[in-house]
């Protein structure tokens, strides 16, 4: 099947988004379908107020069509809510094309914690974003949950994964501090709370590894921890197995890839009971979940790092491409293609698709969840 994906974040941007759609993209290449990507790097950009490294796409209506109309997708599936993906949005549904979306990052929120917009408006917008979609993808049931609760009905569960063969337990040593290290990984903002684990009172060293807007301040303030900017994942991956305990001070990630990361590499995790650690460490010994961040850091340390890595090995990035692709909408004649039902679609039937044959909308969020959640949650 030919996919099209439409995302605003994307390289040099490292963060779990286009960790996802990186990994996503490589499964799917690995089981024989073709993948392309429209980024931010084919336009002409401004950087976003306040979060300079994300690139905002100028003026990307017409070049989104014309990559659209002359990749002819079989499924289309628009990441981010961006200007990418408003002009993608703006075109399917001129054209009559299904499409799928996802919801990555608790945008609200972030909004709310940054500019203090509520939460209302900023739901209003997402409701009309992804309201034309056929399926909007989310990562855990909490977060199709949440959605539902804003009115966004058609949720559909789309997990995440983990490299475990860059993440690993090894024999390495690379923080320089004394024992026992607690380290924090991720985007160094105001909404990832970070602050909260810095202002701990530990034992032995904090390390932070990330970059972002509230750093200089953060090092400012905070100047007995030690601080690592943005590292490739072999150099990141000998940051968590040289720690003792990751800590995950976040109360708004929907996921939180990095704590996968930190177990796949034998790192035991202290986080608050909050979605992401929830649906990561579930009601496993991999980590410590408590509304007292300090008891969970000191009680993750008697956790073995053997029992993070077991823990981590229930996740795969295959499963949770497959998933992804269970919930693709390939356009009618494509779906009857694929069904053995006619041939491969002519390049004018995949530029639109007739209202008279358009396929039915989605199951429920609660149809998706129930099967799926049991299905492949974590592996």
């Amino acid at each position: 099947m030919k996919i099209l994906i439409v995302t605003d974040a994307w390289e040099p941007q490292v963060n779990g988004v286009v960790r996802t759609l990186k990994s996503t993209r490589r499964e799917l290449l690995a089981m024989g379908h073709t993948v392309e990507l429209i980024t931010p790097q084919e336009f002409r950009t401004i950087p976003c107020p306040t979060y300079p490294e994300i690139a905002l796409s100028l003026f990307a209506g017409a070049k989104v069509r014309e990559r659209i109309r002359a990749f002819a997708p079989d499924a289309l599936h628009i990441a981010t809510e961006g200007p990418l993906g408003l002009a993608a949005r703006r075109y399917a549904i001129g054209e009559q094309i299904p499409f799928t979306t996802a919801y990555h990052t608790r945008f609200p929120e972030y909004v709310q914690a940054r500019f203090g917009i509520p939460l209302a408006w900023t739901y209003r917008f997402l409701r009309w974003f992804h309201g034309p979609a056929r399926a909007v993808m989310a990562p855990t049931p909490v977060v199709l949950q949440d959605l539902r609760h804003f009115g966004i009905a058609h949720g559909v569960l789309w997990t995440r994964g983990v490299d475990l063969d860059v993440f690993t337990t090894q024999q390495v040593n690379v923080l320089n501090t004394a024992h026992p290290i607690f380290l924090y990984v991720g985007r160094v903002a105001v909404e990832k709370n970070v602050e909260a684990f810095l202002a701990l009172d530990l034992p032995g060293s904090k390390w932070v590894v990330g970059d972002g807007p509230a750093l200089a301040s953060l090092r400012a303030r905070y100047p007995a921890a030690s601080y690592l900017g943005v590292l490739s994942q072999p150099e990141l991956a000998k940051v968590y197995a040289s720690a003792d305990v990751f800590v995950f001070p976040s109360r708004t990630d929907t996921f939180g890839l990095v704590l996968l990361e930190a177990l796949a590499s034998g790192l035991p995790v202290a986080a608050y009971p909050v979605t992401g650690p929830i649906d990561v460490l579930g009601d496993s010994t991999a980590g410590v979940m408590h509304e007292d961040l300090r008891e969970a850091c000191l009680e993750a340390l008697r956790i073995d790092r053997a029992t993070a890595r077991a823990h981590a090995e229930r996740f795969s990035w295959r499963a949770a491409s497959e998933q992804f692709l269970t919930h693709l909408q390939p356009l009618p004649t494509v779906r009857a293609a694929l069904n053995g039902n006619a041939a491969r679609p002519s390049p004018e039937h995949a530029d639109s698709a007739s209202p008279a044959v358009r396929p039915s909308p989605p199951a429920s969020a609660a149809d998706h969840g129930a099967g799926l959640a049991e299905q492949r949650l974590h592996d």
